[in-house]
């Protein structure tokens, strides 16, 4: 017992270790763990043996992994107006599709839905598997922890077809599960008390009610020697798998219902953080590494009828996917509709549960579940191989920074010289005959017969992402950058320079107030000045072929990720990160967070690529 318990520990550490020396990235570990037990268990040199012990922590890994996809769920996707919406955000989404995200998932799992019933009709027909409802809940599941994982690679999660993708897995796993919790009741011959799984999610509810204010206090609460969160999330876990128990449902409903409840508790990034760690870095490998070792392939391909039933259970969960493209189609290009339809056919996890259901509940075979189970990781590897292959940007996704600038002059045409056109798309505006004259040959200046903002916004001067005003009369700046405000551009920036200190005041105050941001020459000089005095390298940043630029962290891929271990930190020197306004000095092991501001220096070779992978949305 203790060999074996001790085997699976290191295979746990050793595979994703193996696979990063090997640089095999193509294969999902968790599919990667299941072919080492297949080497270690039955099928191979069988030096991994199953006892009490193994078996309840393979239990506790499903249920865990079931949890962890609970709180996979973004519920903020469902959302129809998640915040305030600017002006030229409603013009770019009037010019995409009109079918939502929402809307697009909901067409693609029912076309899935509809597919996998006549699959598994036809395979009724033919003799080859019998059980009708339980073919259509296995060729229905999607593998939620695993379309999440490649969406999170590919910087995808956050974007309209991620988000069509993860709506679409969130219904690939949930409706299987409620519908596998029925048919394991309807077998069992527990279908008069199917409405008693209701107190489930009605204890949910309870919990959630009752628990909405423990992360708000969590600071107050949580010391090192208690982790009082991670407590809490145990304790949801145990309570919800065990009343799913006594109420007749499957003991992965309760999980994945209190990893829903979880979620929706918001917990703070650090909680989620941890009991990642828990799950995936011990409990989940003994899962996925035990199911290899359960299975008996040499069994299995003795059997011509096993031999026969893995080809075609793989094309049936392709096929019941494919009829998703024509969801994904009503949206996005044909190239990513057909990617998102390969990726939907990933299926392993929920399968896993299923099988082991369906063989507690003596409705299916040996040869049957070990055939579903081939074919399942069969499609893991060709699902996220052929998404990686075909997936394109949509046009939506190559949206520059639109910056709008009011003032032509030596000033204002540099800052537009320094702008990279790869990260923004750059207009100026002039009332000036003579600074239109003077500078238009430079291109993108145009010339106002109006400074009204009503005329400005007939114009769509207003329609941009960040608007400057340079004017030297600071009056102008200020009336014109309240009216942009006003109007709902995102970032307003104004010179309020050469007035006087009464005004000066007045106009502070309102620009604070209204989220406008503001600088004068003078504060900036004194500021520049002390700069240089006390860091005499300051004057080559600001003259020099040095600069200063800064990206905010929108990517959770480097939520928590050290600034030592940064991809292109070799490349950069990181300034100051600025968290919540106050600044930080980084040291190698600060860890990066998500809404961090983040001021660097860095060839202008490499800018564009630092700010592109650091700032693109993928929370």
């Amino acid at each position: 017992m203790e060999l074996s318990f001790l085997l699976v520990a290191l295979v746990a550490f050793c595979t994703p270790m193996l696979l990063n020396r090997l640089k095999i990235s193509l294969i999902p570990t968790s599919i990667a763990e299941i072919i080492v037990g297949i080497i270690l268990g039955k099928s191979g040199v069988n030096i991994i043996h199953l006892d009490s012990l193994l078996n309840y922590m393979s239990t506790f890994g499903v249920i865990i992994l079931l949890f962890l996809s609970g709180m996979e769920i973004d519920f903020s996707l469902f959302k129809k107006n998640a915040g305030p919406v600017t002006p030229l955000a409603l013009k770019r989404a009037q010019n995409q599709p009109t079918t939502s995200a929402d809307q697009v998932a909901v067409i693609a799992y029912g076309a899935t839905l509809i597919t996998s019933v006549i699959l598994a009709y036809l395979l009724k027909l033919s003799g080859l598997f019998s059980d009708l409802f339980l073919a259509v809940i296995l060729f229905s599941t999607i593998a939620l922890g695993i379309v999440i994982s490649v969406l999170k690679e590919n910087e995808l999660l956050s974007k309209p077809l991620g988000q069509a993708l993860l709506l679409i897995a969130v219904l690939g796993e949930v409706i299987p599960l409620l519908s596998l919790t029925i048919y394991s009741s309807l077998v069992a011959g527990r279908g008069g008390s199917i409405w008693l799984i209701s107190l489930l999610f009605i204890a949910g509810a309870l919990i959630f009610k009752h628990f909405q204010w423990f992360f708000k206090d969590l600071n107050a609460l949580n010391k090192a020697t208690t982790q009082i969160d991670i407590r809490l999330a145990f304790a949801i876990i145990i309570a919800l798998v065990l009343l799913a128990e006594a109420v007749g449902a499957e003991n992965i409903l309760g999980a994945f219902v209190a990893g829903i409840v979880l979620k929706l508790l918001q917990p703070a990034t650090s909680t989620q953080h941890k009991l990642d760690a828990l799950g995936y870095g011990f409990f989940i490998p003994y899962f996925f590494i035990l199911t290899g070792v359960k299975l008996d392939i040499p069994s299995l391909l003795s059997s011509p009828k096993t031999l026969v039933l893995i080809p075609i259970f793989f094309i049936c969960f392709i096929l019941a996917k494919m009829t998703t493209y024509f969801g994904l189609r009503l949206r996005f290009k044909e190239k990513n509709a057909l990617a998102g339809a390969f990726l939907s056919s990933t299926t392993i996890t929920l399968v896993l549960a299923v099988l082991t259901v369906a063989e507690d509940l003596k409705v299916i075979n040996a040869q049957q579940s070990g055939a579903f189970l081939i074919a399942g990781i069969l499609t893991c590897i060709v699902g996220p191989l052929l998404f990686n292959k075909l997936t394109q940007p949509e046009p939506e996704d190559l949206q520059k920074t639109t910056v709008h600038i009011l003032g032509v002059n030596l000033v204002t045409v540099n800052v537009l010289k320094r702008l990279t056109a790869d990260w923004y798309d750059i207009k100026m505006y002039t009332d000036s005959k003579k600074n239109y004259t003077t500078y238009n040959h430079i291109g993108n200046i145009n010339f106002l017969e109006s400074l009204e903002p009503d005329d400005l916004i007939s114009q769509q001067v207003f329609d941009a992402d960040i608007m400057v005003f340079g004017y030297s009369k600071p009056e102008i700046n200020f009336k014109l950058a309240l009216a942009a405000k006003e109007y709902g551009v995102e970032r307003v920036i104004t010179s309020i320079e050469n007035s006087d200190p009464v005004s000066m005041s007045q106009m502070d105050k309102t620009l604070k107030k209204a989220g406008i941001e503001y600088f004068s020459a003078f504060d900036t000089s004194v500021g520049i000045m002390s700069a240089i005095i006390e860091t005499p390298s300051t004057l080559e940043l600001l003259t020099g072929s040095a600069h200063l630029y800064e990206v905010i962290v929108n990517n959770a891929k480097f939520a928590g990720l050290e600034v030592k271990d940064l991809p292109f930190i070799q490349h950069i020197t990181i300034s100051r990160i600025f968290r919540e306004g106050k600044p930080i000095a980084p040291h190698g092991d600060t860890q990066i967070q998500l809404g961090d501001h983040i001021v660097f220096s860095a060839d202008r070779s490499i800018v564009n690529t630092v700010r592109q992978t650091i700032s693109k949305l993928n929370d």
